[in-house]
């Protein structure tokens, strides 16, 4: 495909068949600079979150072409910030023959839309700020929430949803999966 088209997607739930296909297209992903023997830290983390409490199956977001086939797939889990429940995004991942083309953009947007939907309060990334700042992702600390770790800044991000309460700050915790990538 040529840089600069972009691809037409379908944006849906994940189903139990795509799961072998999602860890193909995030190893894909976040392959670039590793060895080709070592499989990327998030693919393993998506199927820890799967079976994990954290595992929110309306937030499992696969992009497909009008073929059906699978190019990417957007990630929301159950976060904290403090003791308040809010959305952890990632990983995001496309297909790298598609990266470019608007595919990432069209699952951040649909995740977001979709937290919004369920009442969610924010969701909250570690990300590069120039990528996620198109969706309305600001430094967290403009909202009095930190990341788990200090150094994470400027990279640690939220983007405050409809239901969003000035009140909820604090520390931020991702699920217990990502502790161990």
């Amino acid at each position: 495909m040529a840089a600069g088209h972009r691809d037409r997607v379908l944006i849906r739930r994940e189903t139990e068949r795509d799961a072998d296909t999602i860890r193909a297209i995030t190893a894909a992903a976040f392959a670039p600079g590793r060895p080709p023997s070592q499989i990327p830290n998030e693919a393993r983390l998506i199927d820890e979150l799967r079976a994990s409490p954290a595992w929110l199956p309306a937030l499992s977001l696969v992009a497909v072409t009008p073929a059906g086939e699978p190019i990417g797939h957007v990630l929301g889990t159950r976060g904290h910030v403090g003791q308040a429940p809010v959305i952890a995004l990632g990983p995001l991942s496309v297909r790298p023959d598609r990266q470019q083309n608007g595919v990432g953009s069209a699952l951040v947007h649909a995740v977001l839309g979709a937290a919004d939907a369920l009442g969610e309060p924010l969701v909250a990334l570690l990300g590069d700020p120039a990528y996620y700042r198109r969706f309305g992702f600001e430094v967290s600390t403009v909202y009095q929430i930190t990341p788990p770790k200090p150094q994470w800044q400027p990279h640690f991000q939220v983007r405050v949803l409809t239901e969003y309460q000035p009140r909820l700050r604090g520390m931020f915790s991702y699920p217990g999966p990502f502790d161990r990538t």
